[in-house]
C-alpha cells in the first residue's frame, strides 16, 4: 500500500520541516501521535519558542500520510489571524523540505465570502463586505432558478451569454479603450465588473460556471479547475486567482476542495458554530480528521459565544412585518381582492405542511413578545432611573435578568408566555414557520435581503428547548442611536436583545471534539490544566474512553535575557484604588512602578484592567516620561492597525491598553518591537453583572467537586476543590495577564522585562493568584518591593548592555 506521496511508510522526522526538532517538539510530536492512535488528545501548554505549530502539523501530517492510519486530514482551528499565518508559513516550510519524491502536502485556508467573492473584493456590482452574504444567496438562487426544472436556460448558455457580453464590449471599444473585464487577485476574469442578466433576471456568472462544470452524478471536485494535490497550500489569494481567473466561483471551489486536502486551516467558527458546520464544514467532523485547537485558552469563551443565542427588538419587529407580508396576500384573496402572490403562498404552505393559522399564531406571538419586551425595559428604566426620558444620552449598556442569576429557575418571559396561553409548542413551532415565511418572501420579492423570521424562530425555539440551569436568560440593553424612533422612547437609545447564554459550553465542546478522531489542544497559557480539562469538556471525553495526555513546556530561551518581577504593591481593586483620577497610595504605587519600567530602553506595553483605567494611566505617564505615550481606546480594526504602526515605527514609546483588548494577544512583538510588558492588577471581569453571576453559579454547581492543585503543583483534596469564581473568573483573568507578559520574549536573542504588578501575584495570601502560574513562572516571578524595583530594573539593563 502506498500513500499519495508514493512511499511505503512515513515517519514524523521526514515530515518535520527543520533539520532538528527542539527536545520539547520531539516529545510533543510523539505524544500527539500516540494519543491520536488511541483516539485521544494531547493538551500542550508550551511557552513561546516551543514550536507548537510545527509540532501539531508534523504529528497530524504524519498520521495522514501513514498508510496504516485512518486519518485523512488535519483540521487547524485558531482564533488569531497571526497564528493562522504561522500555520500557513510552517506548512510551506514542511513542503519545501519534504523528500524529493514526495508530493507536497495539500492545504487550504478557509475564509468568508467577502474575502473570496470577486465582486465583494473589488467593491463592484453593489456588493461589498456588508452586503455580500445576502447578495450571494439571492444571486445563487436566481441562477439555480434559471437553470432548474422548467428554467429558461442551461448553465452553459448562461456562461456563454456572460462571456459574450464581455467580448462584445471589447470588440466595440465601448469602455473607452480601458479594460472592461473584472480583475481580482492580480488576475483578469472573463466577465464584466457587474453581474450578468438573462431575460431581465440577474445572475452570477461565476456561480453559473461552477454549476456548468459540476458533474451530474459525481464529486464536486471535478468542477475545480486545478489539481489541488499538486499545489501544496492554496491560500486565499491563490484560490481566488485560480478560480476567478478561470471564471468560476471561488467560494464554491473552496467548498468542493475542502474534503480533498490534507490540511485545512480555519477558525473556531468552522468547527463549533452550528450554522457554519451545518452548511459548510460538517463533512470534516468525523473520525478521519486530526483536529488542532490553537490558542486553546480561548476555546471556552469563544465556543460559549457560538453556542449561545439571542435576538434583538429590531429583528423581532422585522420578523413580525415579514410574517404579515406572507399572510396578507391570502387574506386579500379570501376577501375578493385577489393577488398574484396568493397562489404562491398557498402552494408553499401546502408543500411545507404549515397552515395559515400557524402563520397568524406565530405572528401574534412575535408581536406579543416584542410588546412584553417593551413593557419590561420601560418598567426597568422607570424603576432604576425615573427621569431617564429627560436625557436619553445618559443611558449606558445594561442587563435585565429574567431570573435570579444565582438561583436556577424558569425565566420570567417563559412564565409570562404560559400565562398568556403560549405553550412550548408556540415557541418551538416558530422555527419552522419562520423558515417557511423566508422561503416564500425570497420567491415573491426580488430584494436580496437576509430575512429576520428564521433567526427569530430559531431563538424562540431554543429558548424553549434549553434548560434553566446551564442557560441564563436576560434582556441586554446595547447602546445605539436611532433617530427614527420616538423622541421619548428607549428604542432611540437602545436596541434590546433577548439573550440566551450558555453558561457551561463544555458539553458542546466535548460533543464536537468527540466527532473528530483525535488531535492536539495547545496554547502558551493553559495552566491550571485541571481547570482547562474540566471547562473544555476533556474530562468528559476521557470518561468516555478517549485518552487525554498532558505536556507542559516552559520558556526555553536564555534566562539571563529576561527579568521577571512580581511587584508587591496594594491590590488593584476598587476598594483600594477608587475611581480613576483619585489620588491615593494605591494609585501612586502603580504609576511609580509603571514609570520605572517604562524608562527601559525600547518600547514598553502597559496593560490595565479596563479602558478607563488605561486612559488614567496614560495621562499619568505622559506627565512623568520623556517618551511618547500612546493610548489604545476601544475602536475598530483600522484604528488599531494605525496605532500598532505608530507604536512600532520611529522612536521608542509606551503603549497603554486594556488587558481585555486586542493588543495583548495575537500581536507580533518579535525582535525589537517590545522591551518590557507591565500588567497592572488581575483583570477579573465585572463580578456584579447578572450574566457573570449566572456563569459563576453554574460553575459552582457543575465543578464544585473538581480537585485542584496547590501552589507546589501537588493535588489538593476535594475539600479544597475549585469553585465557580476560580474556574469562571480568576483563572481566565490570570491567563489574560500571562498572555500580555508573553509578548516580550519571542526569540532566543531577545531581551526584556516582564512585570506583574499587584500583591496577589507576589504573596501567597488567601486571595493570591500565584498558584495559577505554572511552577516555572512562580520561580521566576520572585516578589520585589516597590522601593527595590528601580534597583532590579537598572541591574537587569546593566547586565545585558
Amino acid at each position: 500500500m502506498t500513500t499519495a506521496a508514493g512511499v511505503k511508510s512515513v515517519n514524523w522526522q521526514a515530515v518535520f520541516g527543520h533539520p532538528e526538532p527542539y527536545p520539547e517538539q520531539a516529545d510533543g510530536i510523539e505524544a500527539a501521535i500516540d494519543a491520536a492512535e488511541d483516539d485521544g488528545f494531547l493538551v500542550v501548554e508550551g511557552a513561546c519558542g516551543t514550536g507548537k505549530t510545527m509540532l501539531a502539523l508534523t504529528a497530524g501530517i504524519d498520521r495522514v500520510r501513514d498508510p496504516d492510519s485512518d486519518y485523512e486530514r488535519v483540521f487547524v482551528l485558531t482564533s488569531v489571524k497571526q497564528q493562522l499565518r504561522q500555520f500557513e508559513k510552517d506548512l510551506r516550510t514542511i513542503n519545501e523540505n519534504l523528500p524529493e519524491d514526495w508530493n507536497p502536502v495539500s492545504g487550504l485556508t478557509l475564509v468568508g465570502k467577502s474575502d473570496v467573492c470577486p465582486y465583494s473584493r473589488e467593491n463592484v456590482a453593489g456588493i461589498d463586505d456588508t452586503t455580500v452574504y445576502d447578495r450571494c444567496e439571492g444571486l445563487r438562487e436566481r441562477t439555480r432558478n434559471l437553470v432548474g426544472d422548467g428554467g429558461l436556460a442551461s448553465t452553459g448558455k448562461l456562461v456563454k451569454e456572460a462571456r459574450a457580453a464581455q467580448t462584445g464590449l471589447l470588440d466595440t471599444g465601448s469602455s473607452g479603450g480601458g479594460p472592461t473585464y473584472l480583475e481580482t487577485a492580480g488576475e483578469p476574469t472573463p466577465y464584466l465588473p457587474e453581474t450578468a442578466e438573462y431575460e431581465d433576471t440577474e445572475y452570477c456568472p461565476f456561480y453559473a460556471t461552477f454549476l456548468d462544470d459540476l458533474p451530474e452524478d459525481g464529486d464536486p471536485i471535478e468542477a475545480v479547475p486545478f489539481d489541488v494535490t499538486e499545489l501544496g497550500l492554496v491560500d486565499t489569494e491563490e484560490l481566488v486567482r485560480l478560480s476567478a481567473g478561470y471564471g468560476t466561483c471561488p467560494h464554491s471551489v473552496m467548498g468542493a476542495v475542502l474534503p480533498h486536502v490534507e490540511v485545512v486551516v480555519g477558525n473556531y467558527y468552522h468547527a463549533f458554530d452550528p450554522t457554519t458546520v451545518g452548511s459548510f464544514t460538517g463533512a470534516l467532523a468525523d473520525d478521519s480528521t486530526f483536529v488542532v485547537c490553537d490558542e486553546a485558552h480561548m476555546l471556552e469563551p469563544r465556543v460559549r459565544e457560538l453556542v449561545s443565542d439571542g435576538v434583538g427588538d429590531a429583528t423581532l419587529r422585522d420578523a413580525e412585518n415579514e410574517l404579515t407580508r406572507v399572510i396578507q396576500p391570502v387574506e386579500f384573496d379570501d376577501s375578493g381582492k385577489g393577488t398574484e402572490d396568493a397562489e404562491l403562498v398557498r402552494g408553499e404552505l401546502e408543500d411545507a405542511d404549515v397552515t395559515l393559522r400557524e402563520l397568524k399564531e406565530t405572528r401574534d406571538f412575535v408581536r406579543d413578545v416584542r410588546e412584553e419586551l417593551d413593557r419590561r425595559v420601560t418598567a426597568y428604566l422607570d424603576r432604576t432611573m425615573p427621569d431617564w426620558r429627560a436625557d436619553l444620552t445618559r443611558l449606558e449598556d445594561d442587563e435585565i435578568p429574567l431570573r435570579d442569576p444565582e438561583e436556577p429557575a424558569t425565566d420570567e418571559l417563559t412564565e409570562w408566555a404560559e400565562s398568556e396561553g403560549y405553550d412550548e409548542g408556540a415557541w418551538v413551532r416558530a422555527e419552522t414557520v419562520g423558515a417557511v415565511a423566508a422561503r416564500i418572501l425570497n420567491s415573491a420579492e426580488d430584494e436580496d435581503k437576509r430575512r429576520a423570521a428564521p433567526a427569530v424562530g430559531r431563538t424562540l425555539a431554543n429558548w424553549a428547548r434549553t434548560d434553566h440551569t446551564s442557560f441564563f436568560r436576560e434582556i441586554e440593553l446595547d447602546r445605539t442611536w436611532d433617530e427614527t424612533a420616538r423622541e421619548n422612547s428607549w428604542r432611540r437609545a437602545y436596541n434590546a436583545h433577548l439573550a440566551l447564554h450558555n453558561c457551561i459550553p463544555g458539553d458542546a465542546i466535548a460533543e464536537q471534539l468527540g466527532e473528530f478522531g483525535g488531535g492536539v489542544l495547545m496554547s502558551a497559557t493553559l495552566e491550571p490544566l485541571d481547570v482547562f480539562r474540566e471547562v473544555s469538556g476533556l474530562n468528559a471525553l476521557e470518561a468516555d474512553g478517549r485518552p487525554v495526555i498532558e505536556r507542559t513546556y516552559g520558556l526555553g530561551f536564555p534566562e539571563e535575557n529576561r527579568a521577571s518581577f512580581a511587584v508587591d504593591v496594594p491590590k488593584f481593586t476598587y476598594e483600594n484604588r477608587g475611581a480613576p483620577g483619585e489620588d491615593n497610595e494605591t494609585r501612586r504605587a502603580y504609576v511609580d512602578a509603571c514609570a520605572e519600567i517604562s524608562r527601559s530602553p525600547g518600547n514598553v506595553l502597559v496593560g490595565m484592567p479596563s479602558y478607563a483605567e488605561a486612559e488614567w494611566m496614560a495621562g499619568e505617564l505622559d506627565t512623568r516620561l520623556s517618551k511618547t505615550v500612546l493610548l489604545d481606546e476601544s475602536s475598530d480594526d483600522g484604528a488599531t492597525e494605525r496605532l500598532k504602526a505608530d507604536f512600532f515605527g520611529g522612536e521608542e514609546k509606551v503603549l497603554v491598553t486594556s488587558l481585555r483588548g486586542t493588543l495583548t494577544e495575537g500581536v507580533d512583538y518579535r525582535g525589537d518591537r517590545l522591551s518590557a510588558a507591565v500588567v497592572c492588577g488581575v483583570p477579573i471581569i465585572n463580578t456584579s453583572s447578572p450574566r457573570t453571576r449566572a456563569v459563576k453559579t453554574a460553575y459552582d454547581r457543575e465543578f464544585g467537586n473538581v480537585p485542584a492543585s496547590d501552589a507546589s503543583g501537588s493535588p489538593r483534596g476535594t475539600s479544597a476543590s475549585r469553585d465557580g469564581f476560580e474556574a469562571a473568573l480568576t483563572v481566565p483573568a490570570v491567563r489574560k495577564a500571562r498572555q500580555t507578559i508573553g509578548r516580550v520574549i519571542r526569540g532566543s536573542e531577545e531581551v526584556g522585562i516582564r512585570a506583574l504588578v499587584d500583591a496577589r501575584y507576589a504573596r501567597d495570601s488567601w486571595n493570591s493568584v500565584r498558584e495559577y502560574l505554572p511552577e516555572s513562572e512562580r520561580e521566576e516571578f520572585s516578589p520585589v518591593s516597590s522601593d527595590m524595583l528601580r534597583f532590579g530594573v537598572d541591574r537587569f539593563w546593566s547586565s545585558v548592555d
